[in-house]
């Protein structure tokens, strides 16, 4: 069965077909050229050695002029096809992966909620990186089967020269050190996709201690850090090594063809002169050494099967509710349908959801937005039960500032433009001025356009998250979910925040559900939900 990865990949081989005929064009002239060259020169040499010894008669009579032109035309044709070649199949393989890494990205970002939460930061970058790389690889040596065609026509054009029988053996050779380096090649799977996993675990590993960088800091474990990214460099490393113990059989398997089909061609065609024993003992190298991409391409074998696996793994994971409902309201009430408990907000109400720490509040309010699984008949969006609206369509209602919201590594206002990338500065402003932070932003050097840092780096705890808020203060969504919007502000800059969150929403008309603690944000609110009284209930009940 063919898979979306292998659908994607082969829509991109189509799309690049042009640069891929050109590339495949360019190998076949730099083998054939290779080939006549080193033919050609053998000969060349060796019949003008032939003629010096003959004495001054025959050199004279010797034609050195059209051998010279030919082989230095030769050399421009090979160099000249070779730029041509890897300019067409390396612009082939970066014009499909413009295409295959936000494929690749939109996978991962589209995953259901159980999978989602599976995948950490390094495992993604893995995927996105080590994996799609070998996919360019692929790509590159897409050409490699058409240099080998070249060069064997010319290679055994050439060695005919010398006579039938020294064909045979190049041939003989050609076709042997391919049916071996296949049979090779399957034991170089195993070693191959180890490299490939070893990479990603390194990169996996990284990437989670140098997100805990500041932590292992404060509490002495750069060692302990240390370690396991050394204990992770070494299971590369070993991986590596027995990669390339069992590539050194390729590596001694060409060099052994080569130099069977150079010897069997010069000892077979020595009955046809020495000049014409010496091009076909060279061409029949050459005619062998051009299978090197091949074999190149059968020794990365592994790597790429487990990169097409790891990458399928993204691609094969359908959304399990398949929801097809539609949002026919544009500012839908919310109903919670939770045990022992309903409660309906309509539009333009401000909810307070509470309850105790680790409840289910913020669960809750991720399930709404489709990033948690969700049960059926437990929330509703305009009538219309969540688990069967497709996520990016239950989106729409929603502007989120999460608990833990995540900051681009760009300026203020690359990270408001996320949530409407159509907003003018005005609109940024208000937003910033809503959320208690423009007199913060105005007084940096550049604005708007000051840049924050990774994940906001630049900015204090309390301004990453007002940042978030005024992010979804940005966005023209008839709900807005603030969980714990408050958190780390001085009573003063929360009350503040307070008074404009309510002035905002009366005059824009949303509706809001802000999860907190702090009474002086679940007093604004004209409804309240406490999942703690449901919860009791539910165990009364029973």
């Amino acid at each position: 069965m063919t898979t979306p990865l292998e659908i994607l990949i082969a829509g991109e081989r189509r799309g690049q077909r042009r640069l891929l005929r050109r590339a495949a064009f360019y190998a076949a002239l730099v083998a054939a050229a290779s080939v006549i060259l080193l033919g050609l020169s053998g000969w060349f040499i060796t019949a003008a050695a032939i003629a010096g010894l003959a004495g001054p008669v025959a050199i004279l009579a010797f034609n050195y002029m059209l051998p010279s032109a030919s082989i230095r035309l030769l050399a421009i044709v090979r160099t000249g096809a070779r730029y041509g070649e890897r300019l067409a199949s390396h612009e082939a393989a970066f014009g499909a992966l413009a295409r295959i890494r936000p494929a690749v990205f939109r996978a991962l970002a589209a995953q259901p909620p159980a999978r989602a939460l599976a995948f950490t930061t390094g495992d993604a970058t893995a995927r996105m990186v080590g994996d799609v790389d070998a996919i360019e690889t692929r790509f590159v040596r897409l050409s490699a089967p058409w240099g080998v065609a070249a060069a064997s026509g010319a290679g055994l054009c050439l060695v005919w020269l010398g006579g039938i029988a020294a064909v045979a053996v190049t041939a003989a050779c050609m076709i042997a050190l391919l049916l071996v380096g296949h049979h090779l090649s399957a034991r170089l799977v195993a070693p191959g996709r180890a490299v490939q996993q070893a990479s990603a675990a390194l990169r996996e590993t990284f990437a989670s201690l140098a997100d805990a960088a500041p932590e292992l800091r404060c509490y002495g474990l750069e060692t302990w850090a240390a370690d396991q990214i050394d204990a992770q460099s070494r299971t590369l490393a070993a991986a590596q090594r027995a990669h390339a113990n069992a590539a050194g059989w390729f590596e001694l398997l060409h060099a052994a063809a080569v130099g069977v089909a150079a010897a069997g061609a010069v000892t077979l065609a020595a009955g046809s002169g020495a000049p014409r024993a010496a091009l076909a003992a060279l061409a029949a190298a050459m005619t062998i050494d051009a299978a090197g991409p091949l074999l190149r391409a059968m020794i990365d074998r592994g790597r790429l099967t487990e990169a097409q696996i790891r990458l399928g793994a993204v691609f094969a994971a359908p959304d399990q509710c398949r929801p097809a409902a539609a949002l026919s309201d544009p500012a839908p009430a919310i109903r919670f349908a939770l045990p022992a408990r309903d409660c309906i907000a309509p539009a333009g109400t401000r909810l307070a959801l509470v309850g105790a720490s680790g409840i289910g509040k913020t669960t809750l309010v991720e399930q709404l937005i489709g990033l948690r699984p969700i049960a059926p008949q437990t929330l509703w969006l305009g009538g219309v039960d969540v688990a069967t609206i497709a996520p990016a369509t239950r989106r729409t209602a929603f502007a989120w500032a999460p608990q833990d919201a995540m900051l681009l590594s760009g300026s203020i206002r690359d990270n408001l433009l996320l949530a409407n990338p159509q907003a003018d500065d005005a609109t940024l402003w208000r937003a910033l001025h809503d959320a208690v932070l423009d007199d913060r932003i105005r007084a940096l050097d550049a604005g708007l356009d000051s840049w924050i840092g990774e994940n906001g780096a630049r900015l204090s705890g309390g301004e990453r998250r007002r940042l978030a808020v005024a992010r979804a203060y940005c966005a023209a969504a008839p709900w807005l979910l603030l969980d714990e919007p408050s958190e780390g502000l001085d009573a003063a800059t929360e009350a503040l925040l307070a008074e404009r969150l309510v002035n905002r929403v009366d005059a824009t008309g949303q509706g809001v559900i802000v999860v907190s603690h702090r009474p002086v944000l679940t007093k604004i609110c004209t409804q309240r939900l406490d999942l703690g009284v449901t919860l009791a209930a539910l165990r009364n009940a029973a």
